[in-house]
């Protein structure tokens, strides 16, 4: 069963109190939405400092969430001089620290992560596409660097657009762009 791919670059969540302090009182401006069902790029952007250096314009996704967290990609994690853990969005077990820095303040947290890969899911989608009972599945990449990417967790929710997100580094091993599809296998 075919899905498409939603490459996800480096971008930033944060709590509404986090916001206040990097931005003040104003609310985020939508840049464009997300083909996730009420998620979109703002055009509000922050820096990322590490140890050994920084991310500068990177998104904020909204709308804000009960967590901040940073998601890099394992060449950016180089760059900043971090080793952040593989994990899912929201556990932040173990993140690594990092400064945030917005236009009128600045916080340092421990919550840089890549973002494991993943098929956002909902229960309709679930049994539509006969994926009740799975977790996770593998997914074939066809193509000049043609692949297979295992342990690919299904994230479900409550509305969500069937689609797989990968970071950067991930698409660009397998030359993927976005809206490019790949099989889902057992």
């Amino acid at each position: 069963m075919k899905v498409s791919v939603g490459i996800s670059n480096h971008h930033v969540h944060l709590t509404r109190i986090d916001y206040e302090i990097l931005f003040g009182k104003k609310d985020l401006s939508i840049r464009n939405m997300l083909n996730q069902p009420g998620q979109f790029s703002s055009n509000e952007k922050v820096t990322i400092i590490g140890p050994k250096g920084k991310l500068e314009n990177l998104v904020i996704v909204g709308p804000f969430r009960d967590y901040t967290q940073v998601e890099v990609s394992k060449t950016d994690s180089y760059k900043l001089g971090i080793n952040p853990p593989v994990r899912d969005s929201g556990d932040l077990n173990d993140a690594s620290v990092v400064t945030i820095v917005g236009p009128l303040g600045k916080i340092e947290k421990s919550c840089a992560i890549i973002a494991n890969r993943h098929i956002h899911v909902d229960k309709n989608i679930l049994e539509k596409k006969s994926l009740t009972g799975y977790k996770e599945v593998s997914v074939r990449i066809s193509g000049e660097k043609s692949g297979i990417i295992e342990h690919v967790e299904l994230k479900e929710s409550e509305t969500a657009y069937f689609e797989m997100h990968l970071d950067t580094d991930d698409a660009n091993a397998f030359l993927l762009k976005n809206n490019d599809e790949v099989e889902i296998i057992f």
